[in-house]
């Protein structure tokens, strides 16, 4: 294991490790376990298949999207790291994850996210309207709408994920972390770079609304149910309708310490 954490390889050791002993522990699961997990040769093989499945539809059988997501897999190393990083984050830092399988086989905030790398890859490389069917099929799926142009980093946790909403020109940076029902949106009908910028180690708690592009500074915090409509300054804390500044941000990584709590409320 390397300074900077576990290859994909070992990632993907330690997920069959866990699965095999899971199918003794819980029987009437082992063919779902073998289907999804032990039946693979390699963890991108592994998620290929579980997001194909999710998407698929009677139009798009679930082997069409299995290539697409592997050609993706094969033409980036980038998305198979991000892939990785993103299972590490929701592991260390939800408190309900015991197993490094559990993201992969249950969370979709974490599948979405995969969905939407590939999406992106797709919307990179010109091929919009796949692109799309890929946003619109998470959002039905998985409750979390995307758009495919959306920069994001890696190491990022969506927790529950159930109505997240991210616009067209959001850039996302690493290691942040976003619960349910977070919107980056627009203020209105703005043409070109209209959604929030998002920094490195931002916690987003349950709720909370950015609006237009603004700047969420590094390792700050926006409380739950807040709405920002100006920039947030690094290491602090926002809250309220309007967001406004309450305080310091309580911890240096918020995002990966995932205090809701406002400092000296």
């Amino acid at each position: 294991m390397s300074k900077e954490g576990p290859s994909i390889e070992e990632i993907w050791v330690t997920i069959q490790e866990e699965t095999e002993k899971r199918v003794q522990a819980e029987p009437v699961l082992a063919s779902f376990f073998h289907s999804t997990i032990l039946e693979h040769d390699s963890f991108s093989s592994a998620v290929a298949d579980l997001i194909a499945n999710d998407l698929g539809s009677s139009s798009v059988q679930p082997m069409l999207l299995r290539s697409v997501i592997k050609e993706a897999f094969d033409s980036s190393k980038e998305i198979l790291k991000g892939t990785g990083s993103d299972l590490l984050a929701a592991k260390e830092r939800d408190p309900a994850c015991k197993y490094l399988s559990e993201p992969l086989l249950f969370f979709k905030g974490f599948k979405a996210l995969q969905s939407h790398r590939v999406a992106s890859w797709l919307w990179v490389n010109s091929r919009h309207t796949l692109a799309h069917y890929f946003q619109s099929r998470t959002s039905e799926v998985y409750g979390v709408d995307i758009h495919p142009a959306a920069k994001l980093g890696e190491g990022i946790m969506i927790d529950h994920g159930t109505g997240v909403v991210i616009g067209e020109t959001s850039v996302i940076e690493d290691n942040v972390s976003i619960f349910q029902g977070v919107t980056l949106g627009g203020t209105g009908k703005e043409d070109g770079d209209r959604h929030p910028k998002v920094r490195e180690g931002v916690l987003l708690s349950a709720a909370s609304t950015v609006l237009g592009n603004v700047e969420i500074g590094k390792n700050a915090k926006v409380a739950a149910g807040s709405v920002v409509l100006k920039d947030v300054k690094e290491h602090t804390t926002v809250a309220g309708v309007p967001a406004k500044e309450v305080g310091e941000a309580g911890t240096k990584r918020p995002a990966h310490d995932v205090d809701h709590m406002i400092e000296g409320k």
